[in-house]
């Protein structure tokens, strides 16, 4: 499961009215479900060389196929149909384990809370639901 978006070199993701560019990635962003079909619009843009196509997953991108997802994301990794994120939730918060269940799109942050990277690594590498 992917989608292409049109990102500037400078960074940003091409708007739908195909002249700005939003810092990041949201449902106001020009989206594709193949990269031919991206490939042809950039054709059409005036400045098509200063203009890339990037694939973005789950595992790229999670806040966009799990909107329920807040905070910083960290780190990201996929275990069966599940996608695992260390998130910080609000800036200077405790860090967390989310959830990402790829199938219902629901979005569970685990009871634990953990006060830097450092702590939540070893989770975060070991986890098992």
């Amino acid at each position: 499961m992917s989608i292409f978006a049109l990102q500037s070199l400078a960074g940003g993701f091409l708007d739908e009215d195909l002249q700005h560019f939003n810092k990041n990635f949201d449902d106001w962003c020009i989206q594709f479900e193949s990269y031919e079909d991206a490939k042809d619009i950039v054709q059409t843009l005036e400045n098509e060389e200063s203009i890339d196509i990037v694939e973005i997953t789950p595992l790229s991108y999670p806040k966009y196929f799990f909107n329920s997802l807040k905070g910083t994301i960290y780190a990201t990794r996929q275990i069966e149909d599940k996608i695992i994120c260390v998130v910080e939730p609000v800036m200077g918060s405790s860090f967390r384990i989310a959830i990402c269940n790829l199938k219902t799109k629901d979005v569970r942050l685990t009871k634990t809370h953990y006060k830097n990277i450092p702590s939540i690594e070893g989770a975060f590498a070991s986890f098992m639901e």
